[in-house]
């Protein structure tokens, strides 16, 4: 590719060419929108009314179908090892356009769990993790501040896709506005993909951070293997580190979505209006852009395990406190926490993996590593849905709910970093 060639000497001239990286897994991160929920917020009583189901059908095949796409990507893991995140990328964008399409097409309840479910698994679960992945292999001393710069992408999706998804209805109804929405992926990403992203800097000559150069020429394997350290995923999982990460992440994803899907319910049940409930998600865009270029800072300057346990203290926080909002103050109160909370749980989805057990391996990792944040988040609405239908409230188990955070919170501090083997000794 030589316009590839081209472009990268003269930008790598001029800086460091992980921040050119660092910009376009930015763009991947907002470009997963169409796979977000806060994008599909958007679309759900137009689809239950054209289609003739109910909301509860509609919730229901969410579920199921974002638990079946997790299953897929531990495999899609294994293929960014295996052939690079770019190829991997440019593959899951066309086809994330091609499932617009086929979403709004979508005639009965079958072909609506199709279509939730390769979203999930293209946008939400393949998309960020070919991002997450490529900002991991180019930084390493300045991973947390990169990280939560990656994350801005997701905060402006949310702040732009559900605006952006409503004016494409209103122009064109709701089945052409997915159309248009693919199209505009395809747009925004593949000519990026294609011309700008390399997989790793060790092939090109550099080091994470842009630590000092390799000497230009020097032998290295297609995918810079030889360079790299790290545990293999059948290591990693033999280590305890593995599971207390894990489990980690997986509380985070289950209970932040879950106060993502019943948010405005819950400011309902509490005497608040839906507008009121609705704009607070804006408030909570706008904190977490605040807080993930600090996070990162802090996360590149202490112990990760600390700012981890505390971000789960912080989970706990936001579950009790939505149960004393009843008015604009407590509720604008609540959306700062619970964007801070998100910013910080969101950076370490991507941080915690590569930070611990290398690069190596590090897609077959984020890959099992994201199937379980993703079966969280598919898990996440149950709870709050059996206490509304059973009990009539959600209070109570919202407060029951904040013992998890907690609990997972003390387990963190035992987090110690497992032996990973000098390049010569093996990574397995």
């Amino acid at each position: 590719m030589h316009i590839r060639a081209v472009l990268f000497e003269r930008l790598d001239t001029r800086l460091f060419y992980g921040w050119v990286i660092l910009a376009v897994a930015t763009v991947a991160m907002f470009s997963s929108g169409p796979g977000q929920s806060h994008t599909f917020s958007v679309f759900v009583d137009l689809i239950a009314q054209d289609l003739g189901v109910s909301s509860t059908s509609i919730a229901s095949s969410y579920a199921l179908a974002t638990l079946i796409a997790a299953l897929g990507l531990s495999r899609m893991g294994y293929l960014v090892d295996r052939f690079g995140a770019r190829r991997v990328m440019i593959a899951v964008v066309i086809l994330l356009g091609l499932a617009c399409t086929a979403f709004g097409a979508a005639s009965g309840v079958i072909s609506l769990s199709l279509g939730f479910m390769v979203l999930r698994f293209f946008g939400q679960g393949s998309m960020m993790l070919g991002a997450s992945n490529l900002v991991a292999q180019w930084f390493n001393a300045r991973r947390g501040f990169a990280m939560s710069i990656m994350m801005l992408g997701f905060s402006a999706s949310m702040a732009l896709h559900p605006p952006l998804a409503q004016w494409l209805i209103e122009l064109v109804g709701w089945r052409q506005a997915w159309i248009w929405l693919g199209v505009m992926t395809w747009i925004l990403m593949l000519p990026l993909l294609w011309f700008l992203v390399h997989d790793k800097p060790e092939p090109l000559g550099l080091q994470p951070d842009g630590a000092g150069a390799i000497a230009r020429g020097a032998p290295a394997t297609d995918n810079g293997a030889i360079a790299l350290t790290g545990l293999s995923l059948n290591a990693a999982m033999r280590t305890l580190p593995f599971w207390i990460i894990a489990a980690g992440l997986f509380t985070p994803a289950m209970l932040i979505t879950s106060l993502f899907f019943f948010q405005v319910s819950i400011f309902e049940q509490h005497g608040l209006t839906r507008g009121l409930a609705v704009s607070m998600f804006g408030v909570s865009a706008l904190a977490m852009a605040v807080a993930m270029p600090a996070i990162g800072w802090v996360l590149d300057r202490s112990n990760p395990k600390y700012v981890f346990s505390a971000s789960l203290v912080l989970l706990a926080v936001s579950l009790v406190t939505i149960t004393f909002v009843d008015n604009a103050t407590t509720a604008t109160v609540y959306a700062v926490i619970f964007g801070v909370n998100t910013a910080a749980n969101m950076t370490f989805f991507g941080y915690m993996w590569a930070q611990y057990f290398g690069r190596k391996h590090l897609g077959s990792i984020q890959g099992v590593g994201q199937t379980i944040g993703v079966v969280g988040a598919s898990l996440g609405p149950l709870p709050l849905g059996i206490a509304i239908d059973y009990i009539g409230a959600y209070d109570g188990i919202l407060r029951l709910l904040a013992l998890i955070p907690l609990a997972c919170a003390v387990l963190t501090l035992f987090l110690v970093a497992p032996h990973i083997p000098a390049a010569d000794e093996g990574g397995g």
